[in-house]
């Protein structure tokens, strides 16, 4: 068994299709078969069920590659710590961002993280939050942009910022006539909801203390943008909660803050617990540091919304 076939492994796992794996690791397509089947015959297991399109990890298999891609990891964490230029960081890192966070954040910080680092290559993906832990605890993503904490005893995560929740609704709601509002006060009537699967959603149910089925919408819809929701509550009435990064000059007239201390959720950064790239974690932190609002790292204003 060597480090190569494990990585011919992995790689037929994320594209699951021999050429597209091969094309990854600047092989030959036969040579990548060849090698996944030695391996196979060497440890008396079918790694992948070649019978299915796209192919699939076998049962097995699949516990087999949760291994492989920990002790690839281990061989990377080795290569950094013999590193003598601690400072030089490059190549190509996967971040996985939660939806109701990207399109807010990212284009704030990831101007200033390419001037700092201009030899790392970042390839985004905007994932649920679950999704984002599996995939970094499998090893398929490098660092994760979403709510904390997790607590999973395998992550490692950096606390980046506290982000408040401000009410959005139609100008004749009732709320928007309070200058700040008790969060006692929000109505179960009229509350519009991202669709299950959001954290953002869980954490707005438990700062109105309720639960999906007892609020009332006009409308059943679902939706996982936060950008439609504030347009179809604008056509249909009710109200909704939102993070402060997505309030725009437009909004102004639908919003009101929460009094003190405003609920709020809790942004971090997540990386399994061998990453071992200490000065990208420390460029991309100061990088989204520096393009927050100031008021966001000052956490004695704000109460943490739990998601899970």
């Amino acid at each position: 068994m060597t480090l190569q076939q494990l990585q011919y492994v992995v790689a037929l796992d994320t594209h699951r299709h021999f050429v597209k794996a091969a094309e990854s690791c600047f092989v030959a397509q036969p040579t990548l078969t060849l090698q996944v089947k030695k391996l196979e015959d060497e440890v008396h297991l079918t790694i992948f069920n070649r019978s299915v399109k796209p192919l699939e990890p076998t049962i097995q298999g699949a516990k087999f590659i949760v291994r492989a891609r920990q002790i690839l990891r281990e061989v990377e964490g080795l290569k950094e710590m013999v590193n003598q230029d601690r400072q030089s960081v490059e190549g190509n890192f996967k971040l996985g961002v939660i939806p109701t966070l990207a399109p807010y954040l990212l284009p704030l910080f990831l101007k200033l993280f390419q001037e700092k680092l201009p030899k790392v290559t970042l390839e985004v993906l905007e994932l649920q939050s679950d999704m984002i832990l599996e995939q970094l605890r499998i090893g398929q993503l490098d660092i994760g942009l979403l709510v904390t904490p997790t607590d999973i005893p395998q992550l490692r995560e950096i606390k980046l910022f506290q982000e408040p929740f401000w009410v959005f609704a139609v100008e004749e709601h009732p709320l928007l006539s309070q200058k700040s509002i008790d969060a006692v006060q929000l109505p179960k009537e009229g509350l519009w909801l991202l669709q299950q699967g959001h954290c953002f959603r869980d954490q707005i149910l438990n700062v109105c203390q309720t639960k999906a089925q007892e609020t009332t919408q006009p409308v059943q819809f679902k939706t996982g943008s936060i950008e439609t929701l504030k347009r179809m509550i604008q056509n249909y009435k009710g109200y909704t909660l939102v993070p402060e990064l997505a309030i725009d000059k437009n909004d102004q007239p639908w919003v009101r803050p929460f009094e003190n201390p405003q609920p709020a959720r809790q942004i971090g950064m997540v990386v399994h617990g061998s990453f071992t790239k200490e000065v990208l974690l420390k460029e991309l932190r100061d990088s989204i540091i520096h393009s927050i609002p100031n008021h966001f790292t000052k956490s004695h204003e704000y109460f943490t919304v739990k998601w899970r």
